[in-house]
């Protein structure tokens, strides 16, 4: 008569999904019906504990009998209703006379449940057909576990996500304390799912092994399954809980659920559908597309993958991931059916994000959302090509560097991450003898390694990309060469050098009416004659690109325009009008995210408290550029805040870090031959010296 036991003494976390079963059981709150409540989630999510937690709370409201049922709904035999309920009459009633008929059955039930305060726990049900039969009458109730979603008129649901961080690290340590600090990652690695966390820790409690060379294993996603088991009874593992929900489903299913695998996170429909491809439907898209949005279905109902109903988006459990691309026979096709779809993509956020406007914003959330997915479609693209280049992989590639032009300056890494890729795509473009292509990826080098402050290579890079653009008479691409080719020689110090290449570029740009490109060379213009100290001239040339901006809607460079202003303003002694720009250029960072723009927003606003004698606001400020710049790996940005920060360092006594930044400063210019070097050396020397006679 009371069948169910405690939950497991480490049972942990849950307090919210407990908290709403248990006032749903309450027969207080029930009408006319009995309460019933179902818990949905994937195999090893913590279904029946968490069910035995919630049986224990309401202990008190179901004096008369806690009936337990192993439904086996995950198995390929369910215990059919007449069994389930013969079972419940005959632990309520063992000399009971039992019917061989459903409806028999369910009176004989109903009969025995009348007036009593019953619970009956229904666990791993298969569907509404089997636990229906089992709903007793008002004063009990039905609580019920399930691998598959389906539901009952009146039903509460709870579906079950994976454990909290916090709770999960707290389960590892609640079972095995030695786990100590690897509890974070070791969480991490068993996808926070309580089975593979009780599995891990026990393993590691009870057998001779370190929780290094164990959590090593784990960290070997293709093999990762073979080490989240029970080596008492090896049939209690990750894989073959998994296993049961995997052979639930028909072929089709399955091939949908292996070729899911090659997502790295989460994806949205069209997305599934134009990676997913069943046998023999291949070549007729929309046959292939109804196949597949059939299984994708069936897939979340039997919680093989989830779904954000906020976000509209589908996610597969790391497990599920680790478990399905073993099983998946043609790994390729898939793979690159998920590299184009992801290209495309990009392009489409590039698009946006160059139109400009409220665009640009959707380019960037758009961007932002599909990352994960367009930087792994690139990667394996990169991978396949250095072991089997061709014309396809090759032409991918260049797509990737194509699409992510303007966007790849405020969101990737310059060296990690956009150097390696445009580096790739410059290979193929030789491969394939072609030259646009060619100059216009060494141009792009140029502009990720002038950001870098790595003159020389930019240099280096731009005068190829002219000398191509040049050759096969491509006057664009000529004059975008040009211009990048001042702005290297303005960060060395050679402003007439610099001028000399904006007004070719200017002139260019002007010939063949692209705007966004004109506007660029005034900026660099108005950045030019601000070196020069002409600052009527500074502000004709920026006003003329802020006017090209706003009417483009290309926010980032309004941005930059904004700060070149505010410096305008600064050397004309209108600190407050400067600091209003400067202002102006950081909300914009943010909002777009350009962390690279926040860090020299911060860096100007630095610059103009500094002017004002505002030395805490300066040094905060530029405090907050350098952290960003060393976050970004900008080492130009991070050698401007470094010797702004050292002089206000030097004035407020603090000798030791003035001379720290500015050595960093120096040892920045000295490295891109910059002019100012050998000035800002000996002023060094001189606070070294200062230093060292103070001592």
């Amino acid at each position: 008569m009371h069948q169910i036991p405690a939950p497991a003494g480490d049972f942990v976390g849950r307090a919210a999904e407990i908290e709403q079963l248990v006032n749903a059981l309450d027969p207080a709150t029930q009408s006319s019906a009995a309460a019933i409540c179902g818990m949905r989630g994937m195999g090893g999510i913590g279904k029946t504990q968490l069910a035995y937690a919630v049986a224990q709370q309401v202990l008190p409201l179901f004096p008369d009998a806690q009936i337990l049922l192993d439904m086996r709904g995950s198995r390929p035999d369910p215990l059919p209703p007449e069994q389930a309920l013969k079972t419940i009459i005959q632990a309520l009633e063992p000399e009971a006379s039992l019917p061989d008929d459903l409806p028999g059955l369910q009176t004989t039930y109903l009969s025995l449940c009348h007036d009593k305060h019953m619970l009956i726990l229904a666990d791993d049900a298969h569907d509404a057909t089997q636990v229906a039969p089992l709903l007793p009458p008002r004063g009990s109730a039905l609580l019920l576990t399930s691998r598959n979603r389906f539901s009952l008129p009146g039903m509460e649901i709870a579906d079950l996500e994976v454990l909290k961080p916090l709770e999960a690290e707290q389960l590892l340590l609640e079972i095995s304390s030695r786990i100590g600090s690897s509890a974070s990652r070791l969480a991490q690695l068993c996808g926070f799912l309580p089975l593979a966390l009780r599995l891990s820790a026990n393993l590691i409690k009870d057998n001779p092994i370190s929780v290094s060379s164990y959590r090593e294993k784990l960290e070997d996603r293709r093999n990762r399954l073979k080490h989240l088991y029970d080596p008492e009874d090896p049939s209690i593992s990750v894989e073959a809980s998994l296993q049961l929900s995997y052979e639930a489903i028909d072929q089709n299913t399955q091939a949908v659920l292996c070729q899911l695998s090659v997502f790295p996170g989460t994806f949205d429909r069209d997305a599934a559908l134009a990676v997913a491809a069943l046998p023999g439907a291949e070549d007729d898209s929309d046959s292939n597309s109804q196949l597949v949005e059939v299984a994708i279905v069936l897939l979340y109902r039997r919680s093989l993958i989830e779904w954000d109903e906020k976000t509209e988006r589908f996610v597969m459990h790391d497990l599920v991931r680790d478990f399905t691309s073993a099983r998946l026979d043609d790994e390729a096709a898939p793979r690159l059916r998920h590299a184009l779809y992801y290209a495309k993509v990009a392009a489409l956020a590039e698009d946006f994000y160059r139109t400009g406007g409220e665009s640009l914003i959707r380019g960037l959330n758009l961007f932002d959302r599909e990352r994960t997915n367009i930087d792994t479609g690139w990667s394996w693209a990169r991978g396949l090509a250095a072991t089997s280049p061709g014309q396809e992989i090759g032409k991918l590639l260049m797509d990737y560097a194509n699409a992510t032009v303007g966007i790849s300056e405020i969101r990737y890494d310059m060296r990690r991450e956009r150097i390696p890729q445009l580096q790739a795509a410059l290979a193929y473009a030789r491969v394939a003898k072609d030259m646009s292509a060619e100059g216009r990826f060494l141009g792009s080098l140029g502009v990720a390694y002038r950001k870098l402050g790595d003159t020389s290579k930019a240099i280096g890079y731009y005068e190829q990309a002219l000398e191509i653009m040049k050759e096969i008479g491509d006057h664009h691409s000529e004059g975008r060469a040009l211009g990048n080719l001042g702005l290297v020689y303005l960060d060395l110090g050679d402003t007439s050098k610099g001028i000399g290449y904006y007004e070719q570029a200017l002139e260019i740009m002007k010939e063949i009416g692209d705007r966004r490109d004109e506007g660029i060379a005034f900026s660099n213009l108005g950045l030019a004659y601000l070196d020069l100290g002409d600052t009527s001239k500074a502000i004709g040339y920026f006003e003329q690109h802020l006017l090209i901006v706003r009417e483009i809607g290309d926010r980032h460079s309004e941005g930059t325009t904004l700060s070149g202003l505010g410096f305008v303003y600064l050397d004309l002694g209108d600190t407050s009008k400067a600091i209003g720009y400067f202002e102006q250029h950081l909300l914009i960072a943010r909002e777009i995210s350009d962390r690279r723009g926040e860090g020299y927003a911060l860096g100007s606003l630095g610059f103009a408290y500094g002017n004002l004698g505002d030395t805490n606001k300066a040094i905060s400020y530029y405090e907050q550029h350098l952290r960003i710049a060393r976050e970004i790996g900008d080492r130009r940005g991070e050698s401007i805040s470094s010797g702004n920060l050292g002089l206000l360092m030097e004035q407020q006594g603090d000798l030791d870090r003035a001379i720290q930044l500015m050595r960093v400063l120096v040892d920045f210019e000295r490295e891109i031959g910059h002019a100012a070097a050998e000035q800002d050396a000996a002023y060094l020397e001189q606070v070294e010296r200062k230093l060292r006679e103070q001592k």
